[in-house]
């Protein structure tokens, strides 16, 4: 674990660090997106926060390299490689979104081949997680990889909507994926328990945490399409590895694992993107619009217009993102006499939280007793 947690604060520095003067340089020489009426900014703020995030996780990958404990992940550097190359076309593809504000089919062109980049290193969904389905053919493969990288992409892009909002949800998925990972890999060996979706969460854990501070309401800087395809880039990649292992071809060495585990656990860390992208795709399919054009339909926006300030909301999203996360790994590892009735007292509290302007509203016209 100490080695892991010297990662976490490696990349954590590293993106602390590299963030502000990210922001001066956005500041000085990239262009001024206006303030739109979907957006809760006052003033035009830049967007190169994702490259400092980039940086964190490129050094913290470099510097797992030289550490012997991760030799093993490191003997076959192929999925590494891969990972390496598609964090590069993200940069690439973000700086110049924005820079040039790319439309909407070009970026998915690059978030493609993004997929395709970590299909071609080794890392493909030969299994579903329903029965131990074997997936026979190869395209098939390919194909429902490739979907599941661009799918969690976008899903944590238009989270993306609030100050601190998309990091902080993604640092929370990042350390309840890093914690079941870790747990897994010591349960399938004692002695080498390194594995590659542990590394991948705790770098990407320390890049989210150390940029949120910088990005928390009033946020000096935002991630832009950099920061936020990395994260889902490495969600997709932490899923798809986890499941490989513990449904593909070396299935035997888990079979003390919990089997819904792989089910759930990989939609919960990030269930709150994704319901967001399934409600954002019907909503504009319903009107005739593209899905990815933008509009002020998302949940954080209909909190909002609730009653919340933007940063209750971004805490009450906290809430659920950790209720959600948290509640499959400990519900599962636990005394579930215990856990799940403290679960639902959470659930309960987290739910009155949420509605709080609305219950309020209604008490306050509801008639006073004793009177007509």
């Amino acid at each position: 674990m100490r080695i892991y947690l010297l990662l976490i604060g490696i990349t954590f520095m590293t993106s602390y660090l590299l963030t502000p003067v990210l922001r001066v340089v956005g500041v000085r020489f990239m262009p001024k997106s206006p303030v739109r009426d979907r957006d809760f900014h006052e003033k035009p703020t830049p967007k190169l926060g994702g490259v400092a995030i980039i940086g964190g996780l490129y050094l913290g990958i470099l510097v797992a390299s030289q550490i012997p404990f991760f030799a093993g992940i490191f003997r076959s550097p192929e999925p590494v490689q891969g990972v390496m190359i598609a964090l590069g076309i993200i940069l690439v593809m973000g700086v110049l979104d924005d820079l040039l504000d790319l439309r909407w089919w070009i970026k998915l062109i690059g978030q493609i081949a993004v997929g395709l980049v970590i299909v071609n290193h080794g890392i493909l969904l030969k299994a579903l997680p329903v029965g131990s389905l074997q997936i026979e053919s190869p395209i098939v493969q390919i194909v429902v990889t490739v979907l599941i990288i661009v799918g969690t992409m976008n899903a944590i892009n238009f989270v993306d909507g609030l100050d601190g909002l998309a990091a902080g949800i993604s640092a929370i998925g990042a350390a309840t994926f890093f914690v079941y990972s870790y747990l897994l890999a010591t349960r399938v060996s004692a002695e080498d328990y390194a594995n590659f979706s542990a590394l991948l969460c705790a770098v990407l854990l320390g890049a989210t945490l150390g940029f949120l501070p910088h990005n928390f309401q009033p946020a000096s800087i935002f991630m832009g399409e950099t920061g936020v395809l990395a994260i889902g880039m490495l969600f997709a990649v932490a899923t798809l590895a986890v499941t490989g292992d513990v449904l593909g071809e070396d299935a035997f060495r888990f079979r003390n694992v919990p089997a819904f585990m792989p089910v759930i656990l990989p939609v919960a860390v990030i269930v709150l993107p994704y319901v967001d992208l399934l409600l954002s795709v019907i909503r504009r399919t319903a009107n005739r619009r593209s899905p990815f054009s933008a509009d002020r339909g998302h949940i954080h926006h209909r909190l909002v217009d609730l009653g919340h300030s933007p940063r209750a909301v971004v805490i009450i999203l906290y809430l659920w993102a950790s209720l959600v996360a948290s509640g499959v790994v400990v519900i599962s590892l636990t005394n579930r006499e215990i856990a799940i009735p403290l679960y639902v007292a959470a659930f309960v509290f987290v739910t009155l939280v949420t509605w709080w302007p609305l219950l309020k509203r209604a008490r306050g016209r509801a008639p006073t007793p004793g009177r007509n």
